[in-house]
């Protein structure tokens, strides 16, 4: 029986969890495996994304809850597989956090954050396999902007890395030229690629998160396309009607009332 008093312990939580996927439990959570609930995982941690982004603590409180629920679910499928436990889970992040931050949990001393953020590179290499790639660790699935800027920060991490950020700046006008001088589509994919590395790599440098700014300039967009359709309807005229001029004046009137 779950005691409703003490919802929020964590023992209680498992309890749930195993009393779902238990063969009384419900249908679709005990039909669930690691591969079904895969869609659910990555939506899940993009609803916490934009939890953070709109600021709301009452959402991001539910968000994360609904993330908690992906990660104990899949705990739960590990254990009955005789896999591991989720205690498992907490002991492994728990050690490695330890291990991480010997500034803390230790005797070392560091100065800044910058030294700790190039001690923690040495410190993921330590726990590597040997033989093993610096950039292995970084999965694949992840979006591609943010992978870009994720293997960059790894490499940078142990040195390799432009000394400024304006040598970076330069970089892109190099790649802008290199795809008009591309000779065909298959090259000009390519350099368009290496362009959209650099700005990913200067948007590093800058502490800028490029997905989050990619996010937010799409959310822009739509604000002000949806506020230009506005205008029209209002105006008894059709968007697609209007001359390039018009269309354009209308976009500057948008970005100026949605400021």
């Amino acid at each position: 029986m779950i005691e409703h008093d003490n919802l929020g312990s964590f023992a209680t939580l498992k309890e749930i969890i195993a009393k779902l996927r238990s063969p009384d439990g419900c249908p679709w959570d005990r039909k669930q495996t690691h591969a079904s609930l895969r869609p659910y995982l990555l939506e899940e941690s993009y609803e916490v994304l934009q939890a953070l982004e709109e600021g709301t603590s009452q959402k991001l409180c539910e968000e994360m809850g609904d993330l908690l629920l992906q990660i104990m679910l899949h705990a739960q499928i590990a254990a009955e597989e005789g896999q591991f436990e989720i205690e498992d889970v907490i002991r492994g992040i728990s050690d490695k956090l330890i291990h991480r931050h010997p500034h803390v949990f230790g005797g070392h001393k560091v100065k800044d954050a910058a030294e700790v953020e190039l001690n923690w590179e040495v410190l993921k290499q330590e726990e590597r396999q040997e033989g093993d790639s610096l950039l292995s660790g970084v999965p694949k699935q992840m979006p591609a902007l943010a992978y870009s800027q994720s293997i960059q920060r790894r490499v940078a991490g142990v040195g390799f890395d432009w000394e400024t950020v304006e040598e970076i700046i330069d970089k892109l006008a190099e790649e802008v030229a290199e795809i008009n001088q591309a000779p065909d589509r298959e090259e000009m994919a390519k350099e368009f690629g290496d362009l959209l590395f650099t700005l990913a790599n200067v948007a590093r440098r800058l502490d800028i998160d490029l997905e989050t700014a990619l996010r937010s300039a799409n959310q822009r967009f739509c604000q002000r396309f949806s506020y230009m359709e506005q205008v029209c309807r209002k105006r008894g005229v059709s968007f697609s009607g209007l001359s390039f001029d018009e269309q354009n004046a209308l976009w500057e009137e948008a970005k100026r009332t949605l400021r």
